[in-house]
């Protein structure tokens, strides 16, 4: 077996113990895809029918408002990505995703994800525990965009992305933050 796939089987052994039919099946429904940097994974004009599990690699979360691009979320090394509301409802919806570096990733179909809930219920498992921790980062970031000082959002996005901060460019810094990039500039030399 190639390296490439032991990262993500050993990202779905976190969560579930993996059966040999189950991990043949993933093999098999596994795609792998490189994109440049600036490339898009997932424009809002379309309904994302696949997630990205990334080998190596940054991307960006994103919408328009008002022309101006506002960072929601980044995801690197190990993670998934996709835009969950159109992945989940097959619907459009507001997020763009691109990739900040050359991204080398495992693709898996919206169909074939499927299969393998209807098919393996340890999938089931592996949904409902991934999904926790991310609803509880995206809690944390409500929390951190509502009651705090532009400094205490500075250090919470600093902890939350302690291993690639420095990878992503001070614009979108800002923008996830919501505050301008002067404020991101003083706040950085306090630092």
């Amino acid at each position: 077996m190639p390296p490439e796939f032991e990262s993500v089987l050993n990202h779905f052994s976190q969560y579930i113990k993996l059966s040999e039919p189950l991990q043949k099946e993933l093999l098999d429904r596994l795609s792998f895809q490189t994109f440049g940097k600036g490339e898009l994974l997932h424009d809002a004009d379309k309904i994302c029918n696949r997630s990205y599990f990334i080998l190596k690699g940054l991307t960006r979360t994103y919408y328009l408002k008002d022309g101006t691009e506002i960072s929601e979320y980044f995801s690197s090394e190990n993670e998934w990505v996709n835009s969950p509301k159109s992945f989940i409802q097959r619907v459009k919806d507001i997020y763009y995703i691109d990739c900040l570096e050359k991204t080398e990733t495992f693709c898996l179909k919206v169909d074939d994800l499927g299969y393998l809930f209807d098919n393996f219920p340890e999938m089931e498992r592996y949904a409902r525990l991934s999904m926790g921790s991310v609803f509880g980062h995206l809690m944390e970031r409500i929390n951190s965009q509502r009651f705090t000082t532009a400094k205490e959002k500075y250090e919470h996005f600093l902890t939350v992305y302690k291993g690639i901060y420095h990878r992503i460019p001070l614009g979108m810094t800002a923008s996830y933050l919501g505050i301008t990039q002067s404020t991101l500039s003083r706040l950085r030399a306090e630092k």
